[in-house]
């Protein structure tokens, strides 16, 4: 990754916000003492909008006493030591990180992975992760954790996760301004013949990235010893919680390296996605039919994982014939424009409607990749479908008949018209209707929103009248209700083209279908601001009736609208929007929700000038379309409310600490 990126500079008190508890060695020792940690943690993590529940808060007890004990042994006497770091632009934390000087003189950061399992509670898979797809993450166990037995990542894998991803994105790490390590300690867990961490399966990711077990405890305080023992650790802590991180990796600047050439490094995959990706392999290695349906909401990086093992496949010496398809054409157009001109890549990407029965006999591809399942229709026939070719199977069918392994990524709270009716219920009853197995797999980690999960369920408690309960700081995400559109908009257009190291910031102003969409040009031959709010106007994005030569100069078409430059002077819509991220997106809420009875939000199906809410549950629909538009941005929501009511409602609701 390039180090000329521009970095994200934030103030002290924000670091510290990424950390849930930090103590120098001997304060640490004397909360654990004196039964303090938990309480320190619990108070920390009300301020961070962390909600730990029972369990959590029980291993946080055992993990200390463990690190005390492992620390007592190393005979480290001034290191610094964190619990729950959370690595930037996501919400995963990592359990225990300590620093300190090292032997040889040089600064050290060493984050740990804690494990209560025992040697009783975990089992290798039956999908033995040995698909040589790649060398690395195909290592995953049965484990009991969460109160269930559940497929997780080796613990190995999990801290080669954390640690890629902060070689990524702490400068002071990537520059080695201090040396980074990674392990994990399962302290109730010993390292015995048959013990199941320890199957040969694992012996190269353990090579990487050591999992020390609780009979092992004198190697791994050998380790610390020579990492820490020479103390000065709150200055080396210091050092890396003020240090910039790298802005988080957009996908269409990274697609053209990941699929043209095989360059999967600028996303480190982390726990549940580790999972789904592994799952599908394992699928792809037995070669038997199978469904593989991967859930996951806003930013959990379903077309990260899709695209991902399309480079993977692609590039393997055995010749997958393998295929991602969308329904969204800005998605595609979007991916086939970041590809070298003439790359033969393009050919691998396909529109959903593509797969029609008389032209791909059964199980024909190897592997198919639906993204945005959600979007799947009832049928494959459309209005340029011969009659010959016309077929009475529903979409699904027909997907799932047109490759051995199918692979659907869906969210099924992005719903938005009534003639797209893919969900998770569908796509499993399909597969039972075809006798073909269907595993599942959820992926929760997400890397929009700046990571923060707490608006994200702020968003949807509100937008489906569900009891609000979570709340968000500042630090965590960027949510702004503007009184002038006038305003919002300017600083949409400041957020956008900034720049990035070897890339450029993106903002877009996205609206809800509440006005026209004009497909002639205005009396001067420019296109019609269709969008008009006071004094305020901005035309939609350029329709599709319009050829490229009919657009006015410095406008786009509609399908490059999230990803060219001059898609900043527009307005996008959720057809456009959808499927896309970016830096800071601007959101203005149409007339199609109000107010109602009791304090609850409505929608207005009169309000809408979007043509395929006449029919359906409009209602859904609707609160889904703007779930999806406030979920666009990865550092920023910037939100105008044509109703005022509306807007009273949701700041009333908004408590930012």
């Amino acid at each position: 990754m390039p180090r000329d990126r521009q970095k994200s500079i934030t103030n002290y008190s924000q670091t510290m916000s990424r950390v849930i508890y930090n103590e120098t060695q001997e304060v640490f020792f004397q909360d654990v003492a004196i039964h303090l940690i938990v309480d320190k943690m619990l108070q920390a993590s009300k301020g961070v909008g962390v909600h730990p529940q029972p369990s959590e808060i029980k291993s946080w007890e055992s993990n200390a006493k463990n690190i005390k004990l492992l620390l007592i042994e190393s005979q480290i006497s001034d290191c610094y030591v964190t619990f729950e770091y959370r690595v930037p632009y996501h919400k995963s934390r990592i359990d225990c990180m300590l620093y300190g000087k090292g032997v040889d003189n040089k600064d050290y950061a060493v984050h740990i992975e804690l494990k209560q399992w025992s040697n009783n509670s975990v089992s290798t898979t039956s999908c033995d992760g040995n698909f040589n797809v790649s060398d690395d993450e195909n290592n995953y166990v049965d484990a009991y954790t969460g109160g269930g037995v559940r497929t997780v990542p080796h613990p190995s894998q999990q801290v080669k996760g954390y640690h890629d991803y902060l070689m990524n994105f702490v400068e002071s790490v990537s520059t080695h301004q201090l040396e980074l390590l990674g392990y994990a300690y399962c302290y109730n867990y010993d390292n015995v013949p048959g013990a199941a961490l320890y199957d040969p399966m694992y012996s190269r990711i353990m090579k990487e990235h050591r999992t020390f077990s609780g009979n092992e405890t004198m190697e791994l305080a050998k380790v610390l010893y020579d990492a820490l023992s020479n103390g000065n650790g709150f200055t080396i802590f210091n050092k890396m919680m003020r240090s910039a991180t790298y802005p988080s990796s957009k996908l269409l600047n990274e697609v053209g390296g990941m699929v043209a050439q095989g360059n999967t490094g600028a996303f480190s995959l982390l726990a549940d996605q580790i999972v789904a990706r592994n799952t599908i392999l394992d699928k792809i290695r037995k070669n038997k039919k199978a469904v593989i349906l991967v859930q996951g909401g806003p930013g959990t990086g379903k077309t990260v994982i899709a695209l991902r093992i399309l480079a993977e496949l692609a590039k393997s010496e055995k010749h997958y014939n393998v295929h991602y398809a969308t329904k969204s054409a800005s998605l595609l157009a979007g991916i086939k424009d970041q590809l070298p001109r003439g790359s033969k890549a393009k050919l691998l990407f396909s529109n959903i409607t593509s797969f029609n029965p008389h032209d791909f006999s059964e199980d024909e591809l190897d592997v198919l990749l639906v993204d945005e399942a959600h979007r799947i229709e009832r049928t494959i026939n459309n209005q340029y479908t011969t009659a010959s070719k016309r077929t009475d199977l529903p979409m699904i069918d027909c997907l799932i008949r047109a490759a051995k392994v199918s692979v659907f990524f869906i969210d099924d709270l992005q719903g938005i018209r009534s003639a797209e009716i893919g969900s998770s219920t569908m796509i499993k009853e399909a597969a039972a209707r075809l006798s073909v197995a269907c595993d599942t797999v959820e992926l929760k980690s997400q890397f929009r929103c700046n990571g923060s999960d707490n608006y994200l369920d702020w968003l949807e408690e509100i937008l489906y009248n569900k009891p609000v309960v979570h709340s968000f700081s500042k630090e965590e995400f960027d949510f702004q209700i503007f009184d002038d559109l006038k305003n919002l908009y300017d600083t949409i257009v400041s957020k956008d083209a900034q720049p990035n190291g070897d890339s450029l910031t993106s903002a877009r102003l996205t609206a809800g279908f509440c006005w026209p969409w004009s497909d002639k040009l205005d009396e001067k031959g420019d296109l019609v601001k269709d969008v008009q709010i006071g004094d305020f106007s901005i035309p939609w994005e350029t329709h599709r009736n319009f050829s490229p030569r009919q657009i006015p100069k410095g406008y786009c078409q509609w399908f490059q609208w999230a990803f060219r430059p001059e898609g900043v002077k527009q307005c996008g819509c959720i057809y456009t929007a959808q499927g896309f991220e970016f830096d800071y997106v601007g959101v203005i809420v149409g007339p199609d929700l109000k107010m109602g009875e009791y304090g609850k939000l409505e929608t207005d199906r009169s309000a809408t000038k979007d043509p395929t809410l006449n029919r359906g549950d409009a209602d859904a629909y609707i609160r889904n379309i703007y779930r999806v538009l406030m979920s666009r941005g990865m550092k920023g929501c910037y939100v105008y409310f044509c109703d005022k009511e509306v807007e009273a409602h949701f700041r009333n609701k908004l408590v930012q600490e």
